[in-house]
């Protein structure tokens, strides 16, 4: 088994703490407990995300998993390519800085491996037919 954690975007981790940390604090210093709950919760929501989006490799199948909300599998060699993107669709990935998986007849997924060599590596290992266009 092979376990790639999702690379994380710092300006987005920033820009999410700045605004969840200041509206925490302002429903804190307003006395808002209700709103305090809230955003805390949807704080907790956010870390726990950003702590359980990663990808792994298991025999023949990849593993996509992005808190309890996203759990499922890709038969590797079902994959037609692997491309590097900057698509901004929402998807089980930390980054903006993604790969597009293309499998099946017409099915795709974005993730963001940290180290995307490593992960394109462990691909082709497994597919040797698997396309990999990544940008220099």
């Amino acid at each position: 088994m092979e376990k790639f954690k999702s690379k994380i975007d710092l300006w987005l981790a920033l820009l999410l703490i700045v605004i969840f940390g200041l509206a925490l604090i302002q429903f804190a210093y307003d006395k808002n407990w209700i709103g305090f709950s809230f955003m805390f919760c949807i704080s907790a929501f956010i870390i726990h995300m950003f702590a359980t989006t990663f990808y792994t490799i298991v025999r023949d199948k990849l593993r996509i998993k992005c808190g309890f909300l996203i759990d499922f599998s890709i038969d590797i060699k079902n994959i037609k390519s692997i491309s590097q993107t900057f698509n901004v669709i929402s998807s089980p990935a930390l980054s903006l800085d993604r790969l597009e998986i293309m499998y099946g007849k017409y099915d795709s997924i974005l993730i963001s491996p940290k180290d995307k060599i490593r992960f394109t590596e462990a691909i082709k290992r497994i597919n040797s037919e698997v396309e990999i266009v990544l940008k220099k």
